[in-house]
């Protein structure tokens, strides 16, 4: 192979952003923090990055909480028990949920590059939060840590 072909693919591989990462976020019944939680339940991502949700116990999903994303994100909802895959293409805080869990405040956060709309999720959260029955300070530690 000559040098230009190798410089070519070399730049293509930069320009294709392949060096994005894949994220794994697993559901789980217990974990480090308590019971019904994402873990890690706060992640730090690039704009680009594919998150990957993985139910280690049944009866879980993900789904992306409506108005607590960046303005035109791409929203996403899993299947019960069933793994989800999104890539993050907007920069900033996405809060998310386990839809049949989130009276316990199973929820978490992710971040894309900056938190550029972390004061409009903190302001916006309300609602959600006011459906927590336990856990009910868990959004505002993770809202938090994301800064």
């Amino acid at each position: 192979m000559n040098l230009k072909v190798l410089l070519g693919v070399a730049l293509t591989c930069m320009v294709t952003g392949i060096s994005a990462e894949e994220i794994i976020i697993e559901m789980k019944n217990v974990g480090a923090e308590g019971a019904m939680v994402f873990e890690p339940a706060v992640v730090k991502a690039e704009v680009g990055d594919t998150v990957t949700f993985v139910p280690t116990d049944m009866g879980h999903n993900s789904e992306l909480v409506a108005g607590l994303a960046p303005q035109g994100a791409d929203s996403w909802k899993g299947e019960l028990g069933q793994p989800v895959s999104v890539t993050l293409k907007k920069e900033g805080v996405y809060v998310y949920q386990c839809l049949p869990h989130t009276i316990m405040a199973m929820v978490g956060v992710l971040v894309a590059g900056q938190p550029t709309n972390l004061d409009v999720i903190m302001k916006d959260s309300a609602p959600l939060k006011a459906k927590f029955v336990m856990n009910k300070e868990r959004l505002d530690n993770y809202l938090q840590q994301s800064k």
